[in-house]
């Protein structure tokens, strides 16, 4: 970064006037909202050097300044102090996530609606890719002669539970004796790798039982295998009329029709950008998706141990406050990461 100082407050009082404002802004009023210690004109003559730089842009003759993306982009590298939630903030956070602690799916659903509520924007969440989790816990329950509760846990927070068939009116005593067998053989199991040849070679081990296995490994499959791999979980979209940039109805269509294509969402989510501690920062043209090329994407993945439990973030305009999301997306994102750690 090769700026001086003073580039560096002038370019920096642009950007969180323009944040707060949304309009272009002059030297003289830079010079009068801010305590710079310089004159107006010199103030003039810095702006026009980073708009010759790509820092700012001039979007009309006679307006002032706002910033360019590359302008953003230093800002979020360089200058940006992450904002400080107040107690209220964190508390609120705090007993959403406890509050809906149980299938990840239901708490990123919910943490999506604070998530929308505290910045104002779009937010949108990843779920855990079914098919790559393993078998944590497997349990056969007896409720009565005709039927059985089967419950599976994921190593990445899904619970599944199902009520099958007890087609060999087994009792209690004989459930639990199965549920204990086919829990001690699937524990750590990969979903995908419950095939057929794997299937028929645990009922060649438990040949009396073979209508109840059938019975549980087609309720894993229809539960859990052939769930579509990927899920977008969405919050707020109508959020992004908050914003003036978003008045043009073409533009606002465009990201509409983006937010239906889960695949793209999910590419959009993916893309990497500034890294912040947990935190991923695109702006812009460097977002996947063309139709967002005006927007920014924040980021935070959920992970434990290296398994994924989850990703959100919030999509806006690259006029967005950067300091105060990345500060609530940092701060949620620790809190479900230690809160699912402790449930796991």
């Amino acid at each position: 970064m090769n700026l001086s100082e003073r580039k560096i407050k002038i370019l920096e009082a642009i950007i969180k006037d323009y944040i707060v404002n949304a309009e272009a802004i002059g030297s003289r009023t830079i010079s009068k909202k801010y305590n710079l210690g310089v004159s107006a004109a010199t103030i003039r003559n810095e702006m026009s050097d980073l708009e010759e730089m790509g820092y700012l842009i001039q979007p009309h003759t006679s307006a002032g300044r706002i910033p360019s993306e590359k302008g953003y982009k230093l800002y979020v590298n360089s200058l940006m102090e992450e904002g400080q939630l107040d107690e209220a903030e964190k508390d609120v956070i705090k007993k959403s996530v406890v509050k809906n602690i149980g299938e990840v799916k239901d708490l990123l659903e919910e943490t999506l609606k604070l998530l929308s509520k505290l910045t104002n924007c779009t937010s949108v969440a990843l779920t855990p890719k079914i098919r790559e989790s393993k078998i944590k816990h497997l349990q056969l329950v007896y409720i009565n002669p005709n039927s059985i509760l089967l419950v599976v846990i994921t190593d990445s927070g899904v619970v599944k539970n199902t009520i099958i068939s007890n087609a060999l009116g087994l009792k209690e005593d004989k459930i639990d004796v199965i549920s204990k067998v086919l829990n001690d053989k699937l524990i750590g199991k990969v979903i995908d790798d419950l095939d057929e040849s794997f299937i028929k070679y645990i009922k060649s081990q438990m040949i009396n039982y073979s209508n109840i296995l059938d019975n549980v490994f087609e309720s894993i499959v229809s539960n859990l295998i052939e769930i579509d791999d990927l899920e977008v979980l969405l919050n707020g979209a109508t959020n992004i009329f908050n914003f003036p940039e978003f008045n043009d109805i073409v533009k606002a269509k465009a990201f509409f029709n983006m937010l239906e294509e889960k695949k793209i969402v999910a590419n959009v989510l993916n893309t990497k950008g500034i890294k912040k501690e947990d935190v991923n920062i695109v702006i812009g043209s460097d977002n996947y998706c063309e139709s967002i090329k005006d927007c920014s994407v924040i980021t935070a993945t959920c992970d434990i141990d290296g398994i994924v439990i989850g990703k959100i973030g919030i999509i806006g305009p690259t006029r967005m406050d950067y300091s105060k999301i990345y500060s609530v997306i940092n701060y949620m994102g620790n809190t479900l990461k230690n809160s699912i750690k402790k449930k796991l």
